[in-house]
């Protein structure tokens, strides 16, 4: 759920950090992770060309001596050209086939068999895409994300309560930990994963908001340090300084789209079957992005 640290790095936080000469250090070695299923030198030339790219975001509940699934899959598609960022959810109970694994079972169970790599692997065929960069982020770290920009402002458009928490209809100020309430929400929601994923992409724009808004040099070691702890990418401090420098415009303009599918149990377990249109419909919407 956690895609907001993500967020930050690829969209408005590298452009106040790049400055730093030491920031180029902590983002190479303790950011930085390149996987196999991923072309670096093509997804560069794309950067370098100003080309609309796809950046995978997960969001991983990790705990000690547990891996963790990738409770959140969301397909940023950012379009310097037009000045626009699109942003595609897939629930994590989708019926996929794990690449590299082989097993057909839910989407989010790839990051448990193989990390980032086989997530990559699996999002890749079943929608027939390339994803040119991703970065993985840790639960646990959006609390201290909102907190180093010093809270974030949502539009709520369903009143509720959760963990302690309330959270009225309207615009409401979020603070880290009312943050991780806010997205952690599920099971008292009528739509489901739907709406929690709608309320995980409502964050992701408050802390892009939030950041674009402030002197980031001010936080920037407060941000380092959440990001040293809990977020994986396979950029490099160039790549993040080329587009945080090239791609700044592409949050004029944001859209979202959650994918949706028909419930079914195989073997006991809950899964949601995307028809060959959904996969289809959401392929386009993804390659076709800035064209």
């Amino acid at each position: 759920m956690l895609v907001g640290l993500g967020a930050i790095i690829l969209s408005i936080g590298a452009y106040g950090l790049y400055v730093f000469n030491d920031v180029r250090s902590t983002v190479n070695s303790e950011l930085h992770e390149e996987i196999d299923a991923i072309d670096s030198e093509a997804a560069k030339e794309k950067l370098n060309n100003k080309n609309p790219l796809n950046i995978l975001l997960l969001g991983v509940d990790e705990r000690e001596n547990d891996r963790g699934r990738s409770d959140t899959m969301i397909v940023m598609t950012l379009d310097p050209n037009n000045e626009k960022m699109q942003m595609v959810s897939i629930p994590r109970d989708t019926e996929a086939e794990i690449i590299g694994d082989g097993r057909v079972t839910r989407m989010n169970h790839s990051y448990a068999y193989g990390g980032s790599n086989m997530t990559v692997d699996t999002i890749e065929n079943f929608l027939d895409i390339e994803i040119d960069y991703y970065a993985r982020v840790n639960m646990e770290g959006l609390s201290q994300l909102v907190d180093s920009v010093g809270g974030i402002t949502v539009n709520n458009t369903r009143a509720f309560q959760y963990d302690g928490y309330q959270f009225p209809e309207g615009k409401v100020q979020l603070s880290g930990e009312e943050a991780l309430a806010f997205v952690r929400m599920r099971k008292e929601d009528p739509q489901g994963d739907a709406g929690r994923n709608e309320r995980q992409r409502q964050v992701i724009q408050g802390v892009i908001n939030k950041g674009a808004s402030l002197n980031i040099v001010n936080q920037v070691g407060d941000i380092m340090e959440v990001l040293g702890n809990n977020v994986s990418t396979n950029m490099e401090f160039s790549d993040m300084r080329r587009l945080a420098t090239n791609y700044r415009g592409a949050q004029k303009e944001t859209s979202t789209y959650q994918m949706s599918g028909s419930s079914k149990t195989s073997s006991g377990m809950y899964l949601i079957e995307m028809s060959q249109e959904e996969i289809e419909k959401t392929h386009k919407m993804i390659t076709n992005f800035g064209s």
